[in-house]
């Protein structure tokens, strides 16, 4: 699989991945971007919360349960501003669920589910793939 990643101006970076939804990922202002897209850390985190997300509610759907609403809140650390780099050192993710006599044995079964089994984003967060880089002057 394969993304290009296109650089727009000034800090913003147009994503345009195999699917064909291409999106903007850019800096905040303090660090010279215009805020026109979610920065790299917030696009990851929300990355394994959106992955997470889809697993959960494929799951209770076939789990017959009547789901009406459906978030999620994702926290993060980091390392220390100021120190390079600032790995997110630990996300937690909790999940809200509403609806019509939902089972909180099927939520619970259905989340865990993904962060152990399903969820391919937090997998890979786990498993610290290695990571390379080449360049080239076009």
């Amino acid at each position: 699989m394969q993304l290009t990643i296109q650089w727009a101006d000034s800090m913003a970076f147009e994503v345009h991945p195999p699917s064909g939804n291409t999106f903007t990922m850019d800096a905040t202002p303090e660090s010279g971007g215009r805020n026109l897209g979610p920065t790299p850390v917030e696009a990851l985190i929300a990355s394994a919360g959106a992955c997470m997300a889809m697993d959960v509610i494929s799951i209770l759907k076939k789990k017959q349960q009547v789901v009406t609403g459906y978030r999620l809140e994702v926290e993060w650390d980091r390392g220390p501003e100021g120190e390079y780099p600032r790995p997110v050192t630990a996300i937690r993710i909790q999940h809200f669920v509403s609806g019509e006599n939902v089972s909180p044995a099927a939520v619970a079964r259905a989340v865990e589910l993904s962060d152990e089994k399903y969820c391919t984003v937090v997998s890979t967060l786990r498993t610290s793939p290695k990571v390379t880089s080449t360049w080239t002057i076009d």
